[in-house]
């Protein structure tokens, strides 16, 4: 468990107070020890936290894990969620909590649909949310964006500029959070209108069209771009095409008996998980009737977690709804913090997901099933695609990657004045910027500390100890 200071801000304390508990806090774990990242001693071997995790997961698709893992020390970042989680844990935290999303790098901000049909900027993947250190989910972000910096070639001068810039706008977007009402906290989004009406000055031509360009793009990135090319109809029956191994039609899979329980065990899926829906979009899913079922593989750190595409239709064929069941295992924070309130990860994940998203899919949902093996599985349900919409961050130029960083750090910020105490960090992390140099030598520190997480990886596929499989 994290050390913490014991009674950081007093249960009922006014405004003053807990801006006084949060500067206070500052003799305890001073804003520049955040710099400070040193291996522990007794640190896990970081080949077997992730072979931990694999033990867990389909076995045939673990190769392809470790495979997108090695393709570059980004990608495995992305899948080394744990691993960071484990070393965070072992560091001086403030004591100060908020709902984390605990795996908040770059990648895990994204163009969203809102329900209103506004196109978004958020958080987009909460399968390790729990409460916990609001500095982790910094610290995370920070470090994706040296990363990602390396790989684009920047030098060490503008990879500190970009991490102190996510750094400021967190800092200085909790600031103003914290002056405004618990209500208008609540409402506060990033409306990607209003963002491209912020940065025209900024940007230049290229950089205007490249945004307007992604946006678009996300536009058009729904059910039925998914249903075109996920799905072809046959003899007047929608059916998924398969692509071995990302995508596995259940028939294909699984045929015969064994497939046909698994369909009922997806239908029963379907069916149970919408009672967690709001009473009206409950009887908007129930227009819908599946046609048909698939596996697929999903993401670097998810691979090998039991993921379902389920296809369903409305009025006829040209009517698709395409819904995501995706396994929830338990938090890679869960072993660093307190035990969490949900006994369903499932329902973790989408309440996680609810506070800390400005706005989310109608159809999120949770359940619980017991497979054929008798062993109970968590799931969570969303659609498949609404909307969504990702930068690319390899063919960004410094300044670029500076205005998504701004972007990344104040989203963060929004996600966590939703549930932690926005004043007592606000007031811990003040007005200079102490804070925002100490994270970006955190974030090169902890960046070298990947580089050699990736080797150990190298290494370990090298010497026969796992196998990879290109992803």
């Amino acid at each position: 468990m994290t050390a913490v200071p014991e009674g950081a801000v007093p249960e009922g304390a006014s405004p003053r107070e807990r801006a006084a508990a949060g500067r206070e806090l500052r003799g305890a774990v001073p804003r520049s020890g955040h710099a400070e990242y040193t291996p522990a001693p007794d640190r896990a071997d970081p080949v077997e936290l992730i072979e931990e995790q694999s033990a867990r997961r389909i076995p045939e698709l673990v190769p392809l894990r470790y495979g997108r893992m090695l393709e570059s020390p980004f990608r495995f970042y992305r899948g080394a969620a744990a691993i960071m989680a484990a070393d965070l844990a072992a560091a001086p935290a403030t004591g100060l909590t908020a709902q984390l999303c605990g795996d908040a790098h770059l990648l895990n901000f994204r163009l969203l649909a809102s329900p209103e049909r506004r196109l978004l900027f958020d958080l987009n993947d909460f399968d390790e949310t729990l409460p916990g250190p609001w500095e982790w989910d910094v610290k995370r972000l920070a470090t994706s964006l040296v990363i990602a910096g390396r790989e684009n070639g920047f030098d060490a001068a503008v990879r500190s500029d970009i991490v102190r810039t996510a750094g400021a706008s967190y800092r200085e977007q909790l600031r103003r959070y914290a002056g405004m009402r618990t209500l208008d906290v609540w409402y506060a989004r990033a409306d990607m209108e209003d963002v491209r009406a912020a940065e025209a000055g900024r940007l230049g031509r290229t950089g205007r069209g490249r945004l307007a360009g992604t946006m678009d793009k996300a536009r058009s990135r729904d059910t039925l771009q998914a249903f075109r090319k996920l799905v072809r109809v046959a003899g007047g029956r929608p059916h998924f095409v398969a692509d071995p191994p990302l995508i596995m039609p259940l028939d294909t899979l699984l045929p015969g008996a064994e497939g046909e329980r698994t369909a009922e065990l997806l239908r029963g899926l379907v069916q149970g998980y919408a009672r967690t829906l709001r009473s009206d979009h409950r009887s908007l899913l129930e227009q819908y009737r599946v046609v048909d079922m698939a596996r697929k593989v999903v993401g670097v750190g998810s691979v090998g977690t039991r993921c379902w595409i389920v296809l369903l239709v409305g009025k006829d064929a040209d009517d698709p709804l395409l819904l995501q069941a995706k396994e929830a295992g338990e938090s890679v924070l869960a072993a660093h913090t307190a035990p969490s309130r949900c006994t369903n990860q499932g329902e973790r994940v989408v309440r996680g997901q609810r506070l800390m998203q400005s706005a989310s899919d109608i159809f999120l949902g949770w359940q619980r099933t017991t497979g054929f093996d008798g062993r109970q599985r968590d799931f969570y349900v969303r659609q498949l695609r609404d909307w969504k919409g990702i930068v690319e961050t390899r063919v960004m130029v410094p300044r670029g990657m500076r205005r998504l960083a701004a972007l990344c750090g104040s989203t963060l910020a929004r996600a966590h004045a939703r549930s932690g105490d926005r004043i007592a960090i606000a007031a811990y992390l003040g007005s200079g910027d102490v804070f925002d140099r100490a994270l970006a030598q955190f974030a090169e520190r902890y960046a070298d500390q990947n580089e050699r997480d990736y080797q150990a990886l190298v290494e370990a596929v090298g010497a026969g100890r796992v196998t990879a499989e290109p992803g």
